[in-house]
């Protein structure tokens, strides 16, 4: 079997029916968070000074948390995906309700939500390496263990 047959291919054994591409670009998105996303929200944490506001101190300290807790998602692809669907669902819903009014009004455009609406609007994207089928089997179908 060739490395492109393989790579998507179902691989039933090994990542319960997901194609190793998706486990491939589950792993690259989980490095990208941890070196994007927790690089800046742990050094903005550690190097701030004076009292916090409480709303962006909780925004500071979910950026930090979802991104390093994702580094297990190195390890673990699929196990980690509740933390995935969080950030899409979070950025996508950012989207709706802040971005895009802004933009319908047409005042996107060199307000202060318009840095954070370029960078969440690759969340609907991220969504396509999402096996949807594994969720749902796994964390939406799946019967409820006493386990």
């Amino acid at each position: 079997m060739n490395i492109i047959t393989y790579i998507f291919t179902s691989d039933h054994d090994r990542y319960e029916g997901v194609r190793p591409v998706n486990i491939y670009l589950l792993r690259l998105l989980y490095f990208l968070m941890a070196i994007g996303v927790a690089t800046e929200a742990w050094s903005t944490i550690l190097t701030h000074e004076g009292a916090w506001d409480r709303t962006r101190a909780v925004a500071w300290c979910i950026w930090a948390a979802y991104p390093t807790l994702g580094i297990l998602g190195l390890l673990r692809p699929l196990q980690w995906l509740p933390l995935v669907i969080l950030m899409i669902f979070y950025k996508t819903l950012w989207l709706f309700v802040v971005a895009y009014p802004l933009w319908r009004a047409g005042t996107l455009v060199g307000s202060p939500p318009e840095a954070m609406a370029h960078v969440f609007i690759i969340a609907p994207f991220i969504a396509l390496i999402v096996p949807w089928k594994y969720v749902f089997r796994n964390f939406i179908l799946r019967p409820m263990t006493n386990k």
